[in-house]
């Protein structure tokens, strides 16, 4: 009898253990954001690299002996300044020999002349014959003919001694500098590259969606990599009618303002609105959607509408919702939903990963 009382308290014992430590599941706090703020525009961002609207390139036009080149990448030169220049001892004594050779051609020239004149005076006079007025006539004419070959040859002589200098055509900075000093050229080859420092645009490759909602004149926004504060306006100046890779659509944006800080080859982000397929669209975080959706995201934001899935909060069964919602575009680092919510709900937007469709929760304080 005794052992039968003792086992039962200690099964009584083992009960009550267990009933303690049973516990309720806790239910989950739920963060939410509140479907209020409305856009009737997405902004597709493209980063691109900073470039002279045009770039000159000057080289020399006659072969020769480059001399010491005093230019460096960056530097500012201005309009009308020497750049480079070659030796002219060969093409200055060809000029002297020119010039030389003019006053003896005219020389020639006015002594063959006056020789005609006489050779008519004598042929008047019946003195000589038609022969010697004809030998006259042709010698003064050769004269005539080697005077303008003299001055054509000095006049060629100087044309080439003044091709001996590269002058910058504009006020601009030095893009780059192939020439090498004291080394020798050849008529033609590339030696500086110069762009003006006030004329900048950018280009960048976008899908068809986005080419198709643009044209020229379209107003975009260029921010500085490296200077995140200095942001210029700009427009979209050039469209790619056809796609230089696949699906891939070429668009230029010229800048309309300008900068000090400003030179070819900085890393800048361009920033362009454009209309949303619906109406308007509701923000959304990125931390709201569920990672089991499909969003189309590609090098130049959302292509078109997207779907993708959301928790919401049900305020009747206190319980969190699945629901599939269209995705229409991206603005200021938030989604734009444009289809699936109505204003005033409750989306939620930390956590998503830990709920599951028709689960209790309740929302944090302040919610």
């Amino acid at each position: 009898m005794r052992k039968f009382l003792f086992f039962t308290a200690l099964l009584a014992l083992v009960a009550c253990n267990e009933d303690d430590q049973t516990t309720v599941a806790p239910i989950r706090g739920l963060k939410t954001h509140l479907v209020a703020d409305a856009k009737k525009s997405t902004v597709r961002r493209f980063p691109a690299v900073l470039e002279p609207t045009s770039l000159n390139t000057l080289s020399f036009e006659v072969a020769g002996k480059l001399g010491a080149v005093p230019l460096a990448v960056g530097q500012r030169v201005q309009v009308g300044q020497t750049l480079l220049s070659l030796d002219t001892t060969t093409l200055q004594l060809q000029l002297d020999t020119a010039e030389a050779g003019v006053p003896s051609a005219q020389v020639a020239r006015d002594n063959a002349v006056d020789n005609l004149a006489r050779q008519m005076q004598l042929f008047d006079r019946r003195v000589i014959t038609k022969k010697d007025l004809d030998d006259a006539s042709t010698l003064s004419a050769a004269a005539q003919a080697q005077l303008e070959q003299a001055i054509k040859a000095r006049d060629s002589a100087r044309e080439t001694l003044s091709k001996t200098i590269i002058t910058a055509p504009i006020d601009g900075i030095i893009n780059s500098v192939d020439a090498v000093s004291f080394g020798t050229v050849l008529a033609g080859a590339p030696m500086v590259t110069l762009y003006s420092p006030d004329q900048f645009e950018i280009s960048f490759s976008v899908n068809f969606d986005t080419v198709s909602q643009l044209v020229v004149g379209t107003p975009a926004t260029v921010r500085l990599a490296d200077l995140p504060n200095v942001n210029l306006d700009a427009v979209v100046s050039e469209l790619g009618s056809r796609a230089d890779t696949v699906s891939s659509f070429p668009v230029v944006l010229k800048l309309k303002d300008t900068d000090p800080v400003l030179k070819a080859g900085m890393a800048v982000e361009a920033t362009i609105e454009l209309p949303l397929p619906a109406e308007e669209g509701f923000t959304l975080p990125l931390s709201a959607i569920v990672k089991k959706g499909q969003i189309g995201f590609s090098p130049d934001g959302l292509q078109g509408q997207s779907a993708a899935r959301v928790f919401v909060f049900d305020p009747q069964t206190e319980t969190a919702v699945l629901r599939d919602v269209t995705v229409g575009g991206v603005r200021e680092n938030e989604l734009l939903v444009i289809d699936g919510l109505e204003h005033g709900e409750l989306v939620a937007s930390a956590g998503v990963s830990f709920l599951r469709d028709g689960m209790h929760v309740k929302l944090l304080d302040g919610e």
